[in-house]
């Protein structure tokens, strides 16, 4: 019965498949993003709810998509209510209370584990939509006031692969460098974390098909000092790429000091440009841009819409970009990365390909990706359809576990 129904999944997809694909679900498109100046009303307000603030770069990134949509949907300053530093308790579930009796009509939490306090705020206020990033539970909530959204990162932390691996080439081309040795510090061992360091290494190995790569945690999403102590550690060993999943300047910084000490290794940031505090060894960031989900959920509260369940956006809806390319990236990264946005663009190009990586030597021909009773472990929804695992196809939240061979987790708990 199983194989049937994935069978008829396949065929299914097979005539219409587009990202966070499930019928309760929605993608995010560029038009979304046009002005909608004429469709405001001065009296609705959104309110957001966030882990961190503008000096933390997950945090920064949401706020910048926060102020895309406001411009692009002519609000005003006093009809975004901003709330910083909400810690992942019952206080934010204080805070939804409080954005509801000041009236907004739209509230947005951004943060995994903020996800059961929205929710109960979101039973406790039907006339009030919420909407909750890297979340999982809309699809079965039944609520038409609650959704999840997030974006395909994933693939601009393929092309950030491009890029890193690109410069390795050029290291071991020129004899300056053996072993291609990877390190990534990471935030916690979750589906968001795994999902970005394989799409990260698996876009190194396209070009360096001998690559290997370690990931060091650091059990905290923002930390400076353990993110760079990480790379430090990292580096220590040998690895002469970092990668990250850590939301400060800890690592690209220092990875700039200890190159400026002599080592050879570079730096591949998340969320910011590094350019900044890393100058001689950022090659560039994958980063989201959140300004195309932030104004399409908004705008269709401004105008009474149908919720979905889930939303996401790639690099075919311009929800995902790399940043600027550092002057440390090797001779013709600019062309490779072009390229490589344009094959995902257009299909042709899949980040899980399950050609392009084996797990216990052998390659995987399914794999689950919906966890139905909370234990981290997916046990339903098959993903490995046409030769790839699908990412945010069922929900908008990554939910690719599988380790793949070529890395090791260094301290996960």
């Amino acid at each position: 019965m199983k194989k049937f129904l994935a069978l008829l999944l396949a065929a299914l997809m097979s005539l219409s498949l587009v990202a966070c694909g499930n019928s309760g679900s929605g993608t995010a498109s560029s038009s979304a993003a046009a002005s909608g100046k004429d469709t405001g009303k001065s009296d609705f307000k959104v309110g957001v709810i966030l882990i961190g603030d503008e000096n933390e770069g997950y945090t920064a990134a949401h706020i910048e998509g926060v102020k895309a949509a406001q411009q692009a949907l002519g609000l005003t300053d006093d009809q975004i209510i901003y709330k910083y530093n909400i810690p992942e308790d019952e206080t934010c579930y204080d805070t939804a209370t409080d954005l509801v009796e000041q009236g907004c009509k739209v509230i947005f939490a951004n943060s995994f584990s903020h996800e059961s306090y929205i929710l109960q705020a979101a039973q406790e206020n039907p006339d009030v939509i919420f909407c909750h990033a890297t979340g999982t539970k809309a699809r079965t909530a039944g609520l038409k006031n609650f959704c999840n959204y997030f974006e395909n990162i994933y693939e601009a932390r393929y092309v950030s692969g491009i890029v890193a691996g690109l410069k390795l080439k050029e290291l071991m081309d020129a004899g300056k460098v053996k072993d291609p040795y990877v390190g990534y510090v990471g935030a916690f061992p979750y589906a968001e974390v795994v999902s970005g360091y394989t799409a990260f290494f698996l876009g190194i190995r396209s070009i360096v098909p001998d690559a290997h790569m370690d990931v060091q945690y650091t059990n905290s999403w923002f930390d400076i000092t353990a993110e760079g102590e990480a790379a430090n550690a990292l580096m220590a060993k040998g690895c002469v790429i970092i990668g990250q999943h850590a939301d400060s300047t800890g690592a690209p910084s220092a990875v700039e000091s200890a190159f400026k000490q002599g080592k050879t290794v570079f730096s591949v940031g998340y969320n910011v440009d590094m350019l900044s505090v890393a100058p001689d060894v950022a090659l560039t960031s994958p980063q989201n841009n959140w300004g195309v989900l932030y104004t399409e959920l908004i705008k269709t509260a401004m105008e009474g819409g149908e919720f979905k369940t889930d939303y996401c956006g790639g690099y075919s809806e311009d929800a995902v970009q790399i940043s600027k390319l550092g002057t440390a990236c090797a001779a013709g990264t600019e062309e490779a990365v072009n390229t490589a946005i344009a094959a995902i663009k257009d299909g042709s190009l899949h980040v899980f390909d399950t050609k392009t990586f084996t797990v216990g030597g052998k390659e995987v021909t399914n794999a689950f990706a919906t966890d139905t009773d909370g234990d981290f472990t997916p046990d339903a929804d098959e993903a490995i359809i046409d030769g790839y695992y699908h990412e945010s196809y069922f929900q908008s939240a990554p939910s690719f576990t599988l380790r793949i061979d070529g890395i090791k987790e260094l301290n996960a708990k």
